[in-house]
């Protein structure tokens, strides 16, 4: 983070209490920035199957049974998603795995 103080209206002071702020808030925002990018990486997955089953060229090569399951584990993770927003970071992560579990047997058949 930069502060600078090009028109003299702040004082020496003020520069070095807002440096100690961003200091000081740098780890939760690192933190928070982390969760997200998580939540972000489980919704992008589930949505990235849901277009996987439906797209031409896989349509024919994958089961209906097969494509109920990961449709439905998508959906039910999508709902998990919204309703636990603020789950932490390792939540997230092994949501994923859960899916991810569910979705690649079937998709690398």
């Amino acid at each position: 983070i930069t502060i600078t103080n090009d028109k003299g209206r702040l004082s020496k002071e003020e520069i070095e209490k807002m440096v100690n702020e961003a200091e000081k808030y740098k780890d939760e925002d690192d933190k928070v920035k982390k969760r997200v990018e998580a939540k972000n990486a489980l919704e992008n997955y589930c949505y990235s199957m849901k277009n996987t089953i439906n797209d031409s060229n896989m349509k024919d090569k994958i089961e209906d049974s097969d494509k109920e399951a990961i449709e439905k584990a998508c959906s039910e993770t999508i709902e998990w998603i919204d309703n636990n927003s603020l789950a932490e970071k390792e939540e997230f992560e092994h949501k994923q795995k859960e899916l991810e579990g569910i979705c690649n047997p079937i998709i690398t058949k």
